[in-house]
């Protein structure tokens, strides 16, 4: 079980991060959050079997 931490918000969505490029990775947001800061919180290992 991985560390627990308490963040105050208005929303949450779940998605994949996603390759980027050579190297980075991404995930894609609403388009309403244009604009707004946000926090990532990684809630699984990351799954390397597809390299």
């Amino acid at each position: 079980m991985g560390d627990r931490y308490e963040v105050e918000g208005e929303e949450i969505v779940e998605r994949e991060v996603k390759p980027f490029g050579s190297g980075g990775a991404h995930v894609t947001a609403p388009k309403d959050w244009i604009g707004a800061t946000v926090k990532l919180v990684r809630t699984t290992e990351p799954d390397h079997d597809d390299e």
